[in-house]
């Protein structure tokens, strides 16, 4: 543990102390920090360097059933938060199923995933890397404009204490770079970006790389037409994929299931995607942006099976979710300012058999989306409707940009019909291969 852990372990011990003496029968502790150096450029000049650090708590004690939680900055005294925290909690109302997490499931919370690199970035060598990449951008054929290139430094750390006997420390480190850039002129203008974002610097792609992909992409937007209103086959390019998964996720989230605001929540042991696809999530991967080696109550999450041959098999639960709904946590919880909450860690979409261009291939007339806009997914119903973006599909082939088009459905029934390629892109939390997702209505011209 290095020495701020150890610090923040030790403020966490006082604070649950404290609270104890205070008239509180359970507590526990969380103190979050977080640094990040970053720099921004536009046009071949520096825009901006910043840096940031913040050490935040959050205290949450019960009395009895009732609870309540506090955060503050660690440099608030003790003493008077600690009491604030107990009277807030005698006066609010019992909630039935607000505890800390079972003894007997608590963990050790040493355990090593190889999730912090040490590696000190001067500011200089990430203005180098930004202006690297908006220069690889513009050299493009077809760029005629920069959006701005950035890259970043920084890292983020949880220590949790619970009256109950946990203490542990976790630490991430993080390192990006992305550039945004645009082709065309007047309204004809489109613009693009691509990012790279990791654990270890030494797993950075090169600053050209991304710059390069970022102008490529935007120079092939250019001159956009717009398709009739009809029905087509629609497939997601793996950046839009994510966030198919992601509905998913905050669908089967304990918190919704308790509230009744999931379109699937009455669907636990019932099919919702192909037999031929699963999903698993798994904390303790090495080297992986989502994992952690204790949730935000001090648990060891196992490997989950959320999706099991297409089958609903669990749902993301917390000690209290797990509670209200008459289950057991499953260790998904998170842990922030306002508390604990489910959450997801690693989730891992099984691969289909065909390459993209295979699944590209397979239809004669269709649409490959890259680019949505608004939050049109209703997760209570499950209905679907955002305004998109990518390049039609002519008889196997990306042929033309279009925009300006709206894409609809229902997530049941776009869930049941999906396809997957097997470009599966480990960078991520949420590891989604290019989607088919069947037919859906498509507003046009």
């Amino acid at each position: 543990m290095d020495d701020q852990s150890s610090r923040l372990l030790g403020l966490a011990e006082r604070l649950i102390d404290t609270a104890l003496k205070s008239g509180a029968d359970a507590a526990d502790a969380a103190v979050m920090r977080s640094s990040s150096r970053s720099a921004s450029v536009r046009l071949g000049a520096v825009e901006s360097t910043e840096s940031s650090e913040s050490e935040d708590l959050a205290l949450r004690v019960f009395v009895g059933r009732r609870v309540a939680t506090v955060s503050a900055d660690v440099s608030t005294e003790i003493g008077p938060l600690v009491e604030r925290a107990v009277a807030m909690a005698k006066v609010s109302p019992e909630d039935p199923f607000a505890g800390l997490a079972d003894p007997d499931r608590l963990c050790d919370g040493d355990l090593d995933l190889d999730l912090y690199d040490p590696t000190e970035v001067p500011t200089e060598a990430l203005v180098e890397a930004a202006l690297a990449a908006e220069d690889a951008a513009r050299a493009v054929p077809g760029i005629t404009n920069s959006g701005g290139a950035g890259a970043s430094a920084g890292t983020s750390g949880l220590v949790l204490v619970t009256s109950t006997g946990f203490a542990g420390a976790r630490r991430r480190s993080g390192f990006s770079r992305s550039v945004s850039v645009i082709a065309g002129e007047g309204t004809g203008m489109q613009r693009d970006y691509d990012f790279d974002s990791r654990i270890h610097y030494g797993d950075l792609d090169p600053a050209e790389a991304i710059g390069r992909r970022a102008g490529e992409r935007t120079a092939r937007r250019v001159g956009p037409q717009k398709v009739e209103t009809g029905r087509y086959p629609v497939i997601f390019d793996p950046r839009i994929s994510r966030g198919v998964v992601g509905h998913i996720l905050g669908a089967i989230n304990g918190a919704a299931i308790a509230r009744g605001t999931s379109f699937l929540k009455d669907r636990m042991g019932g099919r919702i995607l192909p037999a031929d696809v699963s999903i698993i999530d798994e904390p303790l991967l090495r080297r992986r942006s989502g994992s952690r080696p204790f949730d935000g109550e001090g648990i060891r999450g196992d490997s989950l099976p959320l999706v099991e041959n297409g089958v609903l098999r669990n749902w993301l639960l917390d000690t209290a979710t797990a509670k209200e709904l008459g289950l057991t946590t499953n260790a998904r919880a998170s842990r922030s300012s306002s508390g604990v909450s489910p959450s997801a860690s690693n989730v891992i979409v099984t691969p289909g058999s065909r390459s993209p261009a295979a699944l590209i291939g397979s239809i004669s007339r269709g649409l490959y989306v890259d680019e949505l806009i608004g939050h049109g997914a209703d997760l209570v119903t499950g209905d679907y409707s955002r305004g998109a973006s990518g390049y039609l599909i002519e008889n196997g082939e990306l042929t033309v940009p279009v925009s300006e088009l709206t894409i609809a459905g229902n997530l049941k029934d776009m869930l049941l019909d999906l396809a997957l390629a097997d470009d599966l892109d480990e960078r991520f939390s949420i590891v989604a291969p290019t989607m088919l997702l069947g037919t859906m209505t498509v507003a046009g011209r």
